[in-house]
This record gives structure tokens, C-alpha cells and sequence, in this order.
């Protein structure tokens, strides 16, 4: 019973992982596992299994609904070169060569994990970096290690959505968990901005670097922690908005502010150096202007309590009778399962911002005749298979759960690890994110798993559940996906294996501290 549960997680590993296959295409085959499963050995009816695929549509709907707009943000934004702009202004507040890196490469490209997600981060971020003369290599590497640690509480909190959804925890416990999954992550937030400076100079790059670094991660992850303790939506936005005016700010220091590069710098090619486009159409204000709305709708929706209170009066949600199966595993009744609130959703956020980012460059004639047809094609491009992979996993993890797969799991792994499966929860999330190339679909995968387990052997659920979203942060930038972006906008393809080589040693060992700190805490501890 415990082999045939653990069985579409296999096939997705091998499928993915082994013959490479496209999330998109591996998903419907783990769906049709996991289907068949619970129907025959498991003794889950048709009306079960197919109550909690609707479930698993709905659910995928509502993180959907964010996940389309978000492309065509990026994809309205490219489309009128504002990303151009954008980097051309940074190189001129700072004549100073860590900084510039630090804000294309680390601060720059988590503001837009904060905003967007999905790859978008990195597809920006690296070519950005080898405008300033980093080797195409390094700048993957440094996009990917230094935007990940927002992959949780980024694209308006989606993956912690899912989270939240998939896990049922509610009151108290999702501070408490948004507490556990803060801490880690800001200790990986500092690891990306370490190894930036270490990359670039070793010793000499983490002593000019290292104040820097210790003020923008203070900015970013303790920012986080705190917000998160009060709005989850904007716990990783709002910080990366603030980072992004310091490194600016930064560049006006007296120590940031002089002209400074390191002669030997291993990662350097200057050769490379994009030399500045005189005609410009764009400043930078104007190129950022689509996320100045995102920020302006965004804070006046949720921070202003009468609006918010008077915008989430309308949800829609659906109710769901119990079911019972053969085996007497039980799925409770629910009167409105996840129910989403339009007005407040970050989906409509980004809709509005869409919009507005549209017609402005097309005003400003930085957007030609058949520009929105190009931007709409693209993003149907990248949006209908990732689309395809949300709907799969989510609809499996589902069918997974309401069968009794999930349960058997978890006490199969309690009967052998105990409670040193503390140590393993947050190589769990990085192993998830790695397979689904998402920390939201690692979420929506194991969220369920880890709290049962937690519960089973008796550990602080929160603790689990935050190292398991940790664990997918970090996991972010192992992703296969967010790999090929780098190295297809860089012009690397075919390196994927020489990034990965680079990358996975520093994420294993981020989540292996994570889970010795776990276990310490809700172990020997009884934090």
C-alpha cells in the first residue's frame, strides 16, 4: 500500500528528472497513477475522486488567475524595451561595480519575484548582468541563487497560498508558520548576497561587499519576517520595493558612490560591457512605471483597512459534501472551500497594472502595430504548459489526499526516520521544487504530507511547514525551468548541467543547515 502511494511521486521524479520530461507532459501521467490507484487498491468511488479534482481545478484556478497576468506584465515590459531602461538608470545612480551587480543581479531581480515569479526573475536578471560585463555563466548563477529566497512569499505570497490551502492550517498557526519558513529564508536571502561578493572576489569582494550585503538582507529578510507576522500578501513585496531604493541610495554613499571594480575578478569579462544606447526612449521612471502602479493598487487595496474590509465582502467559494472511503478514510464537509475574494486578490493587481503599463508604451510609441498580438502570443506560450503542470499537480495532490495515499505516506516515513525526520522536512520542499521546477507546486505536493507526519510524530507543525516552504525557496534555484531561462536568454544553452554542478552544492547545504537548526529546535528543544 505504501509502494503504491509513494508511486506517482516516483514517476513524476523519473519522468522529470530521469527522461526529462516537460512538467506539463508528466503531470496528466502522475494524475492518471494517482487516479487509478485510489480507485482499486485504495477504495476511493468515481463521485470522490471526482468531487476532489474539482476542488483541485478551482484551487488551481484561483493561483492561475495570477500566474497569467504576471507574464504579461513581463511580456508588456519587454515588448517596449523598458528593461533597457531600466538598466542603463541603475549603471548611471552607481559607478560602482559590486553595487551594480548586487542591484541587477540580487536586489533588481527579487523585486520582480516579489511581483511576478515564474522564471521571470531570472530571464531579466541575467541578461541584465552580462549588460555590465559578468560572464554569461556566473550571471545565471548569481540571478538564480540571489531571487530564489523570494519564492515563497513572492508573486504575492502564491506559493504560500498554496501552502495554507493545501495544508487547511488556520488562526494562529500560520503566523506561527509564516515565523519558521521567515527565519530560514532569511538566512538563505543573506547566503545569495554572500556568494555574490565571494564570486566575485573572494576575500577581497566580501570585504568591500559584506556591509552592503548585511543592510540589503536586513532590508529584505528581516523585512520579511516582520511583515509576515502581519500580511503575508506583502511580506516579500513591500521589502523588495524598500531594498531597491537602498541600493540606489547606496550608490550615492561615500563608500558606494566613488568608482570601484576589482582588476582580477574571475567572473568579469568587460569586453562584454553593453555600451549605452544614445536615443533612448524611456527613463527610468517610465520603464518602471507598470510596477509603480502594482505598488500604489496594491497598498491602497490591503493596507487601508476600511477599503480592504469593504473590497473582500464579495468571495466566491463552493460547498463540498463529506465522503467516506471503502477503507473508512474520512473527507471532512466544507460549506466554502477556498474561498477567493476578486477585489483583493493579487490576480486583479496585476490585471489593473497590466493595463495601465499597456497603454502608457503605447502612447509613449515604445509598443509598434501587432504589439499586442506579440505580447498576447507569447504569453500563451509560456502560460499553457505551466498551466497544464498547476492543474495536474494540484488535481493529483487532491486525489492523493482524499484517498488515504497522503496518511499512508506520512506513517510509513514515521515508522522509519522518527523524529529525525525533522532534519529531512526542509530537503523535502528543496526536492519538490527541484522536481516541479516551483516552490508553489512543491507546496501543493508535500504540504499535506509534512503536516501529517509533523502530527503523527507529535512535532511543532509549523516548524515542518515552514522548513517545507523553505526548503522549496531554496529549491528554486535548482529548478530545470528557471535553469533554462538563464541559459537560453544568455546564450548558454546546452550549460544546464555546468550551472546546476555550480548551483546544487550551495542549495543541499543551505537545506541541510535548515534542517539541523529544525531538528535542534523541535527536537532536543521542544521549541
Amino acid at each position: 500500500m505504501w509502494a503504491a502511494a509513494v508511486l506517482p511521486i516516483v514517476l513524476l521524479l523519473v519522468l522529470m528528472v530521469k527522461l526529462n520530461w516537460p512538467a506539463a507532459k508528466a503531470a496528466p501521467v502522475a494524475l492518471a497513477v494517482a487516479v487509478i490507484v485510489s480507485l482499486t487498491l485504495y477504495r476511493t468511488d468515481i463521485v470522490t475522486v471526482g468531487l476532489e479534482s474539482l476542488k483541485g481545478v478551482w484551487s488551481a484556478l484561483v493561483i492561475l488567475i495570477v500566474v497569467w497576468p504576471a507574464i504579461i506584465i513581463y511580456e508588456i515590459t519587454n515588448e517596449a524595451q523598458a528593461f533597457d531602461a531600466l538598466k542603463l538608470g541603475i549603471r548611471k545612480m552607481s559607478p560602482h561595480e559590486l553595487i551594480q551587480m548586487m542591484a541587477l543581479g540580487w536586489i533588481f531581480p527579487s523585486f520582480l519575484q516579489g511581483i511576478t515569479g515564474f522564471g521571470v526573475a531570472v530571464a531579466v536578471g541575467a541578461p541584465l548582468l552580462c549588460g555590465i560585463g559578468v560572464k554569461p555563466l556566473y550571471s545565471v548563477i548569481i540571478v538564480l541563487l540571489g531571487h530564489s529566497w523570494g519564492a515563497t512569499f513572492g508573486t504575492l505570497a502564491l506559493a504560500w497560498q498554496a501552502l495554507i490551502t493545501q495544508s487547511g492550517i488556520g488562526g494562529g498557526l500560520v503566523a506561527d508558520t509564516a515565523l519558521w519558513a521567515g527565519i530560514f529564508i532569511w538566512f538563505y536571502n543573506f547566503v545569495g548576497g554572500f556568494c555574490l561578493c565571494w564570486f566575485y572576489g573572494r576575500g577581497k569582494g566580501l570585504k568591500e561587499g559584506l556591509p552592503a550585503v548585511l543592510i540589503l538582507s536586513t532590508i529584505q529578510g528581516g523585512g520579511q519576517l516582520l511583515l509576515g507576522q502581519v500580511n503575508q500578501t506583502l511580506a516579500c513585496f513591500l521589502p523588495t520595493c524598500v531594498a531597491l531604493v537602498a541600493v540606489l541610495l547606496m550608490g550615492r554613499t561615500r563608500r558606494y558612490g566613488r568608482a570601484w571594480q576589482l582588476a582580477g575578478s574571475a567572473i568579469m569579462d568587460r569586453s562584454r560591457t553593453a555600451q549605452e544606447e544614445s536615443g533612448e526612449t524611456l527613463g527610468f521612471n517610465q520603464a518602471f512605471l507598470p510596477y509603480y502602479v502594482l505598488t500604489g493598487v496594491t497598498l491602497f487595496c490591503l493596507l487601508i483597512g476600511p477599503v480592504k474590509a469593504f473590497l473582500e465582502q464579495w468571495q466566491i467559494g463552493f460547498a463540498f459534501p463529506e465522503r467516506v472511503t471503502g477503507y473508512g478514510y474520512v473527507t471532512p464537509a466544507v460549506e466554502s472551500y477556498s474561498p477567493l475574494a476578486p477585489l483583493t486578490y493579487p490576480g486583479t493587481f496585476l490585471i489593473i497594472s497590466c493595463v495601465v503599463g499597456y497603454v502608457y508604451f503605447k502612447a509613449k510609441g515604445c509598443i509598434g502595430p501587432g504589439g499586442l498580438g506579440r505580447i498576447l502570443r507569447r504569453a500563451v506560450k509560456k502560460t499553457v504548459p505551466s498551466s497544464v503542470a498547476v492543474i495536474g499537480f494540484i488535481v493529483t495532490s487532491k486525489v492523493m489526499g482524499c484517498s488515504g495515499q497522503v496518511s499512508v505516506l506520512a506513517e510509513g516515513i514515521v515508522s522509519v526516520l522518527g523524529v529525525g525526520y525533522a532534519f529531512f522536512a526542509p530537503i523535502v520542499g528543496l526536492l519538490g521544487a527541484f522536481m516541479t521546477s516551483s516552490n508553489m507546486a512543491s507546496n501543493i505536493l508535500f504540504a499535506e504530507f509534512q503536516m501529517t507526519t509533523a502530527e503523527l510524530l507529535g512535532l511543532s507543525v509549523p516548524g515542518i511547514l515552514g522548513a517545507q516552504t523553505a526548503g522549496g525557496a531554496i529549491g528554486s534555484a535548482i529548478c530545470p525551468g528557471n535553469i533554462v531561462l538563464g541559459t537560453s536568454t544568455t546564450g548558454q544553452t546546452g550549460e544546464e548541467g555546468t550551472v546546476l554542478g555550480k548551483v546544487l552544492p550551495i542549495t543541499v547545504a543551505c537545506a541541510a543547515i535548515c534542517g539541523v537548526a529544525l531538528f535542534i529546535c523541535v527536537v532536543l528543544l521542544h521549541v
